[in-house]
């Protein structure tokens, strides 16, 4: 059986630009390396979520994963867990951005999200501010805030100590998601069970905006001349649930190297072990170092190895197709020295980040290359969307990832036969329970 290895470019799906005559960033990029590997293997396409389905990376990973919708925990406790709060599945959580806002009357009455908080000039003012937030009790339920960075925070729901309701997770977004153009939205209870919750979610939110609007620090930056930073929006709601480890469900032990929080958060969660692999802006020179990751682990002799880089996604979400394409072409230059003669190893994306027009994320498909000692190569020769859409292994949604690796890993479960009582394993099981 061969290890595993998955070389994440997060956001390398895109569309075709006129800027690129008509092609992608992977299809108009010099990618030698991803080219090379290409010949050597299998190619298809991911959809993660489905055609047309514009995932939000979380989501997209733990699909690929080999997790089911209803075992995600929300992503809010995936970046508790990954800053190292420990949670509880008595408790709920949320995430919680400072934000400025502008009042607006008429057919557009409300709060217009106007901005984010500057990372440097508004760090110290954003700390004080969400501190003034924390601790506040609303409708029988206390809203606990922990600052995270920028005036970002995660929001911890519980009941109050004086007793109430239980905390529901199943609760809307008040933020838009967007930096701006869309208004603090009300929050909205996704099950009856969840109307009390989403009750004092709207209250809080509400208290919250009084506060901040009072507080002197606002009073100090109106006077300079910056932007009050003046609402606190809520998106990713969620509870921890109990779920396989990846061991568990897929027979592989291994190791997570990344530098988001909600994806150390993601690997602890399922029971990975997890290295923090920082970008410093350097994409070959990151990626170089993701690769004698990889290397070192399978010496160490894990069965599953992941590697995450944001550079691709970036590029992607400045709207410049040029500056995507280049970024893909820095990636490129790094994966010359892929372990392809010792385990079975994927490269693709979570998702489509446009270069153009303006949305996050889109629902186009993402190619992907799979290489290693047993791999048959097909016909196709190039890196990019259209050649790996002509693979052998076609049109692949997120839940086939992990059982094309297992399979190519000969490490297949046999289906019929059931060695494990973990629902929806896919993979040997690393351990046989002999009588």
């Amino acid at each position: 059986m061969l290890p595993i290895v998955v070389v994440l470019l997060d956001g390398l799906g895109d569309r075709a630009h006129a800027v690129l005559g008509g092609r992608t960033a992977s299809e108009a990029a010099a990618t030698p390396n991803l080219d090379a590997l290409t010949a050597r293997g299998s190619n298809g396409v991911m959809l993660s979520l489905g055609p047309g389905r514009a995932p939000a990376s979380e989501l997209a990973h733990w699909a690929m994963l080999g997790y089911l919708p209803e075992e995600f925990p929300g992503r809010a406790v995936l970046e508790a867990v990954g800053r190292g709060q420990q949670v509880s599945a008595d408790d709920v959580f949320a995430y919680a951005a400072l934000r400025p806002a502008e009042r607006r009357a008429g057919a557009d009455a409300g709060l217009w999200l106007t901005g984010r908080p500057d990372p440097d000039r508004d760090a110290g003012d954003a700390r004080l501010l969400v501190e003034a937030c924390d601790g506040l009790d609303c409708g029988g339920l206390r809203f606990a805030l922990t600052e995270v960075w920028r005036g970002e925070a995660i929001l911890r729901v519980r009941p109050s100590a004086s007793g109430g309701p239980s905390a529901d997770e199943r609760v809307t977004d008040t933020d838009a998601f967007f930096r701006d153009r869309h208004p603090v939205l009300r929050p909205q209870a996704c099950a009856p069970e969840a109307a009390s919750t989403a009750a004092a979610a709207e209250e809080w939110t509400r208290r919250t905006i009084a506060l901040l609007e009072a507080h002197p620090v606002n009073a100090r930056r109106v006077a300079a001349g910056l932007p009050a930073l003046n609402v606190i929006t809520l998106k990713w709601w969620g509870r921890p649930r109990p779920v396989p480890t990846f061991a568990e469900r897929h027979g592989l032990h291994g190791t997570f190297g990344a530098a988001s929080a909600f994806l150390r958060g993601l690997a602890r969660t399922l029971g990975l072990a997890v290295v923090d692999l920082p970008e410093s802006g350097d994409v070959t020179a990151d990626l170089a170092a993701r690769v004698r990751f990889v290397d070192e682990r399978l010496a160490a002799g894990d069965s599953f190895v992941f590697v995450h880089t944001k550079a691709v996604d970036e590029a992607g979400h400045t709207k410049d197709p040029r500056l995507k394409r280049h970024a893909i072409e820095l990636v490129d230059a790094a994966l010359g020295a892929l372990p392809v003669d010792r385990a079975v190893v994927c490269v693709t994306g979570d998702h489509a980040t446009p270069a153009s027009p303006d949305v996050i994320h889109s629902g186009d498909p993402v190619p992907l290359v799979l290489a290693g000692p047993g791999i048959r190569a097909d016909r196709v020769v190039a890196f990019g969307e259209l050649d790996c859409a002509t693979g052998i292994l076609g049109h692949l949604r997120g839940p086939d990832l992990m059982p094309v690796l297992l399979n190519a890993a000969d490490r297949p479960l046999f289906a019929g036969s059931r060695p494990t009582p973990f629902v929806h394993a896919q993979g040997t099981p690393s351990v046989l329970k002999p009588l």
